[in-house]
């Protein structure tokens, strides 16, 4: 690794991850394969870069300081099987990145903006076979909740309707340079080659999804009144009175269908 020293830059959210024994720990979760294609999101300094760049076909770093693409070029010169692209991830289309075979992401994801880069990860899940993402460990917990727990909400039904969510590995905050204020967790995320649920319009379904946790301690009818009325809600046999964190995404499912349909009771 190069010598000269980086300062982290609180506007990316940049914590470097030093701990040997974590970085180990991921990339035995992620398992890279000499025939796949994987992009790592926000590599920083390379600590996880050069374990994954030996053991894959092609690797695709996605980083937005330019300083740390010219480290990054420094280090890996002579790795061609290595592309680096010096874009914001928030804007970058992950399908383009291979034509062949599906993309294994990884990446220790900026903190301030993990839940709109995991919805923009989302958009390009066509193209994706994994994930293994580090985030904060709150955001995991949400990502992973049920209902009724505390944790569940938009953001919980959102990735699962994409995603199984795996929870993997908990990391504390002295594994990074500087220590971030929050623990962190790895999660896998994988695909689903069959969705859970039907939802007859995508748009419709992010939308109430969205609409009821912005009340999420009101009453589904109080919630969903300016989009489905109280006999509505309870022909798609969920309870009105019912709060939004208590319902799982097949009730959502049924709202959302209902309410694309413009149905009237």
């Amino acid at each position: 690794m190069s010598g000269t020293y980086h300062k982290p830059r609180k506007r990316f959210g940049q914590n470097f991850l030093h701990d040997e024994h974590v970085i180990h720990q991921i990339v035995a979760a992620i398992a890279p394969q000499p025939q796949q294609t994987l992009v790592e999101i926000g590599p920083g300094q390379g600590a996880i870069t050069r374990l994954l760049i030996d053991a894959c076909r092609e690797l695709h770093l996605v980083e937005i300081d330019r300083d740390l693409v010219a480290r990054l070029h420094s280090i890996f010169a002579q790795y061609d099987n290595l592309h680096i692209h010096n874009v914001d991830a928030l804007r970058i289309d992950f399908c383009t990145l291979s034509s062949t075979q599906s993309l294994r992401l990884v990446g220790n994801l900026p903190y301030n903006i993990s839940t709109p880069l995991l919805f923009h990860v989302m958009e390009n899940i066509e193209c994706i076979e994994d994930m293994h993402f580090m985030l904060q460990r709150e955001v995991v917990e949400r990502m992973a909740a049920m209902p009724g727990n505390k944790d569940y909400g938009r953001l919980s039904i959102m990735i699962q309707y994409y995603c199984q969510v795996e929870p993997i590995l908990e990391v504390g905050p002295e594994s990074f340079t500087p220590p971030p204020k929050v623990d962190s967790s790895v999660v896998r995320l994988t695909p689903h080659k069959i969705k859970p649920v039907k939802v007859d319009d995508f748009f419709s379904f992010s939308k109430l999804v969205a609409q009821a946790f912005t009340m999420r301690r009101k009453t589904l009818r109080n919630a969903l009144k300016n989009l489905l009325s109280a006999e509505q809600i309870a022909s798609c046999d969920v309870d009105p009175g019912d709060r939004p964190d208590v319902i799982d995404i097949n009730a959502y499912a049924r709202l959302a269908n209902c309410y694309a349909k413009g149905s009237r009771v």
